[in-house]
């Protein structure tokens, strides 16, 4: 539904982000840095970024209207075909900023929408996100019919614009029903196939998207989930069972990463495949160390942990250690008074992660 990948030419896309007085602004930056990694993972060109301090966002343009005037200076100076913004625009927003800087306009919300769409595979995964896709849609289906606006004093113009609207509200309505019955009748067949393997010992890995959970997956388990240097490259939960060197049989699972300002939409469909998480024996933190800015990765983790309902004790897996070799696990982010150093890549500490899980499973 939403495709930035498509295009035949990269998209030139510049970013804007607000900043409040009592943020910090290397946090915020950051923020603006993960947007510019996402609309890359999108297929588009990062030409410049804009930041506003601001106490809350303008109701009607989200930036100041200044700043917009500026955006707009820019758009032609640079070509730029693509304004997205880190948070989440209301409808009337979006519309209010396509109409003035007359290109694209995204928001953070759409754009990991877009990401998720590019990389479904599974028949899960895809009605995942269309179902994702729809509901964000729903509530900004006016945009679609502007162009009956402008004819609001013509007569007859106003009832067949409504009508029209009400159609199409209700025909994504009734996608939407179908899309959630599908998915029911998908997780039950899930169900069902869990019940064989409720005596297994169950691993979950879980972590900030891009922290290397598939490459450590793939390493532990012989697997061979496709990794990248992008962000979300595994939405289907890929599930290994193995019996060596395990006191029992271990039934390994690599998951969807997590992200902050992960859309609510995403969360809502992804609920059953994120049930993986939820019911595991264990979870497998993964932690990117190399990432200076991994404290607040770590968070938003926990945080999404937390929303879905997961409580399964926690091991602390700080990988690609081969690129940070001084460093030293924080003591105050040992959830479960363990951490352990690895290298996904190297294998290094693979074997102490091992001999952790079989401490857990005699336990």
């Amino acid at each position: 539904m939403f495709d930035l990948v498509a295009e035949s030419q990269p998209e030139r896309a510049i970013l804007v982000g607000l900043r409040k007085p009592t943020q910090n602004r290397e946090a915020a930056q950051e923020l603006l840095d993960e947007l510019a990694e996402l609309t890359r993972s999108a297929g588009a060109t990062v030409v410049d970024t804009i930041m506003q301090q601001r106490k809350t966002p303008d109701g009607a343009t989200y930036v100041g209207k200044g700043m917009v005037e500026e955006i707009k200076d820019r758009l032609e100076d640079e070509e730029i075909t693509l304004v997205i913004f880190d948070d989440p625009l209301t409808p009337a927003q979006q519309r209010n900023l396509e109409t003035a800087l007359e290109v694209k306009t995204l928001d953070r919300s759409r754009l990991i929408l877009d990401i998720f769409a590019g990389r479904a595979r599974t028949t899960e995964a895809m009605a995942q996100v269309e179902l994702a896709q729809l509901q964000y849609l729903l509530p900004r289906l006016t945009r679609a019919w502007t162009h009956l606006s402008r004819q609001h004093s013509a007569i007859g113009a106003r009832g067949p614009g409504e009508t029209q609207l009400e159609i199409d509200r209700r025909q994504i309505g009734l996608k939407i029903t179908t899309l959630k019955k599908r998915l029911e009748k998908i997780v039950g067949q899930r169900s069902l196939r869990r019940k064989g393997r409720e005596r297994m010992f169950k691993v979950a890995f879980v972590g900030y998207t891009n922290a290397g959970k598939s490459t450590l997956f793939n390493r532990m388990t012989k697997a061979t989930v496709e990794v990248e240097n992008k962000l979300f490259m595994t939405l289907d939960p890929t599930s290994r069972a193995m019996s060596q060197p395990y006191p029992s049989r271990v039934l390994f699972t690599d998951t969807v990463g997590f992200i902050r300002k992960l859309p609510h939409e995403l969360i809502e469909s992804f609920k059953s495949t994120l049930e993986e998480a939820v019911l595991a024996d264990l979870l497998i933190h993964v932690i990117d160390c190399a990432d200076e800015n991994f404290p607040l990765k770590v968070e938003q983790t926990q945080k999404t942990l937390t929303e879905i309902g997961a409580k399964a004790p926690a091991l602390m897996v700080y990988n690609k250690f081969d690129l940070s070799p001084e460093f030293i696990p924080p003591p105050e982010l040992a959830t479960s008074g363990e951490s352990l150093l690895v290298s996904a890549k190297t294998g290094a500490g693979v074997q102490e992660l091992r001999d952790a899980i079989v401490q857990r499973i005699n336990a």
